[in-house]
């Protein structure tokens, strides 16, 4: 059974595998490139990288309607944990098997507030292993770090990488970042949602195909690849 990747905008994917759909970084309502509404959303998992609007977005009236339980780091999910929402707390280099796969959680360079103001621990990045055994990397939001070849050992399928720059890695740093993951494909993600992170992605692909054996593919908001 392949494993089905939708690039929903922004920062916000959906995983689905045989049994199970999982959202990563839930940002429907007030995302200007996602093509999906909120209330038409489904899943079993929510995966949470920071706490920032843009990527804690509508986890929890998703999680409520849905069930959904969330993944994120300790503090994120204590503090949804006070709002009724079932959790799941992991901290960096920690790894943990789900009914869907196992999912490990690595380093990220960025800011982690939440909307209220409360602390919400350091970010993250996310290592996905479903049962398939096909591995994908989210790197969330953060600058480039010396560990992503670390965590190219691995065997990266697909990687997610921002590119946007001002707030995260922009193109130069995320182009590095492939050359130290080496992953079999890898996306854009995190750029041109507003002017301060305006990229051409296309151009950026072509980059990574001439300098590296990776397979660059740029989706549309809303477009699909399988694994």
């Amino acid at each position: 059974m392949s494993t089905t990747v939708t690039w929903l905008g922004h920062s916000t994917l959906s995983i689905e595998t045989a049994k199970h759909r999982l959202i990563i970084d839930p940002f429907f309502t007030g995302n200007p490139s996602c093509p999906l509404k909120a209330e038409d959303v489904t899943c079993d998992y929510i995966l949470v990288s920071h706490g920032h609007g843009d990527h804690l977005g509508d986890c929890i009236p998703l999680a409520k309607r849905t069930g959904a339980k969330v993944i994120a780091n300790y503090e994120i999910a204590s503090w949804l944990e006070k709002q009724g929402i079932k959790a799941h707390g992991m901290q960096h280099g920690g790894g943990h098997d789900f009914p869907f796969g196992r999912v490990k959680m690595t380093l990220a360079f960025h800011g982690s507030a939440l909307p209220d103001g409360s602390y919400g621990g350091n970010p993250c990045g996310f290592l996905i292993t479903t049962r398939e055994r096909k591995k994908i990397y989210d790197a969330a939001d953060t600058g480039l770090f010396g560990d992503m070849k670390l965590i190219g050992e691995e065997g990266i399928d697909l990687a997610f990488l921002p590119i946007g720059d001002n707030y995260t890695m922009g193109p130069d740093d995320a182009l590095r970042a492939v050359k130290m993951l080496t992953p079999r494909k890898v996306v854009p993600i995190h750029y041109s949602t507003w002017p301060p992170i305006e990229q051409d992605a296309e151009a950026w692909a072509s980059r990574v195909r001439w300098e590296t054996s990776s397979e660059a593919v740029v989706l549309s908001a809303g477009e699909s690849l399988q694994l």
